[in-house]
């Protein structure tokens, strides 16, 4: 490997090559193409290094190849999150920090938060309305929904890094 960047402010996807020890030419000699069109090359080194550098306006078929050769699926969910234009209004950050023991712990506390709220949410939408003495109870069983939402999409980004070998530290 090639001498580590002192750069201060790195990005995510410097920081991902970094911690996986790849030069920019290891990295980018096996960075997958687009499979939907055999042949094409994937992420060169110059187009790397300017994605690294934030001088070029990263595409989302780098991003996705960058995950893949990385092995972290998670680089996706950060590029809807914080650089696609819709993403940054729709997509939650997904996070899991603690692995799969944490991701296993919020499964369980939010399954069985949603079990007590089931009962009040059909009454609320019983009436296929939300009145205002409703919206305070609908709107904390949106949230403990948008919750297990955010928990099952950690679990299936674990799940990928799992088939991709990656171990979690």
């Amino acid at each position: 490997m090639g001498k580590a960047s002192i750069k201060k402010d790195k990005n995510i996807y410097q920081i991902t090559r970094e911690e996986l020890g790849l030069s920019r030419a290891e990295a980018t000699e096996t960075i997958p193409g687009n499979p939907n069109f055999p042949g094409m090359p994937g992420v060169p080194e110059y187009k790397l290094v300017k994605i690294e550098n934030g001088t070029v306006i990263v595409q989302p078929a780098d991003v996705v190849a960058m995950a893949k050769r990385y092995n972290r699926p998670e680089l996706r969910n950060y590029y809807c999150c914080h650089e696609c234009e819709i993403g940054r209004l729709d997509a939650p950050e997904v996070t899991f920090n603690g692995g799969i023991h944490e991701i296993l712990v919020n499964m369980a506390v939010s399954l069985k938060t949603v079990n007590h709220s089931k009962i009040r949410l059909m009454e609320i939408l019983e009436d296929g309305e939300v009145s205002a003495d409703e919206i305070e109870d609908f709107d904390k069983i949106s949230e403990e929904l948008e919750h297990i939402s955010m928990t099952i999409e950690a679990l299936q980004l674990w799940c990928e890094k799992m088939k991709l070998g990656y171990k979690d530290e």
